[in-house]
């Protein structure tokens, strides 16, 4: 009896505690699999529980979306962590997205690593509604060809500094830290062409030691070159989407809810990734403000560099409104970032292939040389025009590795895409890179192969016009497309005119990549130049 009445007891005082833990953990499961619920008919595979298919992404990297699409179609679920999202691999159905439904689905989902940070919300890239309209259309007119055709002279400038950085290690028979030194050049002529500002990265003086060995090296003194530079990588290095992230994105891909309250935590203790994140990007904060300032002050009404044309929209009506501190500032680096680490990427890896295949080194040299004197500058329409088979190499290597493997959209209301309907706040991304990689657009997809870009080749007229987008898609497509092509374009035809290259035995084989919201290079490429004797 006793013990009858201890365990009733005991059973009173721990029900509202049993019925509390029982109704947290019903919340947390519908928390958790209410986004699968509503997907749930889009056939994907088994997902781990809270962490999806993340341990897929991080094994195989992007590719992992080329095997998914052969299993299960070219519309399939992917779990990153709690999140469903719905991968589009077809060209015509990535043309419904991007083009003819873009009104239902013309925002771009917000990725983890970039929740809750001013600085990656306010840009272009992840701006809603009206106001991102307004944003670009402010400044489309910067990417007319026009205005790219004056940008020519600039940007041979730092091509040139950029060969002679290579002539010094050439000359010392020294190994080129080749992504290191494109991403040096692809910074300056973005801020002197879009902010009218001379960082100097490719300058001699500056160039000591690799990027590497700069970041590995908090201790040493540093000049605020080179301290621009870090802050730099280090925000770039910060865009990761996987289990290496620091643990508030990391916690936001299993459970969203609390990322920003454990990350605003997380950025009071000294050590932890989150707070390294937020000095670098607090002191980058300082250094683009400080940006923003000079060419307020500096500017007149003739400049037509990207900063003055924002800074003049400001002074507008409705400019006021939307062009705020914050949001200049989130344009600035946004410019910064996409306007140089996907040029320098692609700029290092068409110089690696190239230099793996004899034959298409080969016809590009006999090409560049056919142009005329190697003094003569090459101009816009040019570069547009007198380089086919250069235009089919740069292709063939953004197919070959797609920079932006995977394009953000998110459903604004309900929307049939492919047969499914999608709910309104579906997370809708393009998986070009599996597109690219597609044997029914592209034979023998693994090959390095520039001529299936020939206009005409069978390959070529046979292929969908959307198999091959790496620039995106629609109205959301990178602006600054034409900018990166023509600066991609004139370095290489400069590079070649005066060195063919060659894989240094120091690199690994095959190369190494990293994935965040771009692909990035594990260890650089580096090369070994050899003069050429005209």
């Amino acid at each position: 009896m006793a013990l009858m009445e201890v365990a009733l007891f005991f059973l009173r005082a721990t029900t509202p505690y049993l019925l509390l833990l029982v109704f947290l953990l019903l919340s947390f499961l519908i928390y958790f699999y209410l986004p699968y619920w509503k997907v749930r008919r889009i056939p994907g595979p088994p997902a781990k529980f809270l962490v999806g298919h993340l341990p897929l992404l991080a094994e195989y990297g992007p590719d992992i979306m080329k095997f998914l699409a052969k299993n299960y179609g070219p519309i399939f679920r992917f779990h990153m962590g709690r999140q469903p999202l719905v991968m589009v691999a077809d060209p015509e159905l990535c043309r419904e997205v991007g083009i003819k439904k873009f009104k239902q689905i013309k925002n771009r989902s917000s990725p983890t690593p970039t929740s809750g940070s001013a600085m990656h919300q306010q840009g272009l890239f992840l701006t809603r509604g009206s106001r991102w309209s307004f944003m670009r259309n402010t400044i489309t007119s910067l990417y007319q060809p026009s205005h790219l055709s004056s940008l020519i002279p600039t940007m041979q400038s730092y091509v040139d500094l950029l060969l002679r950085n290579i002539s010094n290690l050439e000359k010392k028979e020294e190994d080129i830290p080749f992504s290191e030194l494109t991403l040096r050049m692809a910074i300056d002529i973005i801020g002197e062409t879009a902010f009218g500002v001379h960082f100097g990265l490719s300058n001699e003086a500056s160039f000591k030691q690799h990027i590497e060995e700069r970041i590995d090296d908090e201790g040493d003194e540093e000049d605020e070159v080179s301290s621009f530079l870090k802050q730099h990588m280090r925000s770039i290095n910060s865009l990761k989407m996987d289990l290496s992230s620091s643990f508030s994105t990391i916690l936001g891909l299993l459970v969203p809810i609390l990322q920003i309250p454990c990350r605003n935590i997380l950025q009071l203790i000294q050590g932890t990734a989150d707070y390294k994140v937020k000095q670098t990007n607090k002191k980058l904060c300082q250094k683009i403000d400080a940006i923003i300032t000079k060419r307020s002050s500096e500017r007149t009404k003739c400049s037509k560099d990207f900063l003055s044309v924002v800074l003049g929209a400001r002074e507008s009506g409705i400019g006021k409104e939307l062009f705020t501190h914050n949001y200049i500032r989130a344009l600035t680096y946004e410019q910064l970032l996409a306007g140089t680490k996907t040029t320098a990427f692609t700029l290092a890896m068409t110089v690696y292939l190239i230099s793996k295949y004899a034959d298409v080194e080969r016809k590009l040299l006999q090409e560049i040389d056919g142009f005329g004197s190697s003094h003569l500058i090459p101009t816009a329409e040019d570069l547009n025009c007198r380089f086919p088979y250069l235009d089919q190499v740069v292709k063939e290597t953004m197919r070959f590795v797609t920079v932006s493997p995977l394009v953000a959209r998110e459903t604004s209301q309900e929307v049939e895409i492919g047969g499914y309907v999608l709910p309104k706040g579906t997370w809708v991304w393009l998986a070009l890179g599996a597109l690219a990689k597609d044997p029914k657009q592209f034979p023998d997809p693994e090959v390095f192969r520039p001529e299936r870009f020939d206009p005409n080749s069978d390959e070529e007229k046979r292929r969908n016009p959307y198999a091959n987008i790496p620039f995106g898609i629609g109205p959301r497509a990178c602006i600054g497309q034409k900018f990166a092509l023509q600066e991609i374009k004139l370095a290489l035809i400069c590079l070649y005119r005066n060195y063919i290259f060659r894989h240094s035995a120091k690199m690994e084989s095959p190369l190494e990549l990293e994935y965040g919201l771009v692909l990035g290079f594990k260890r650089g490429v580096k090369i070994r130049a050899i003069k050429r004797m005209l």
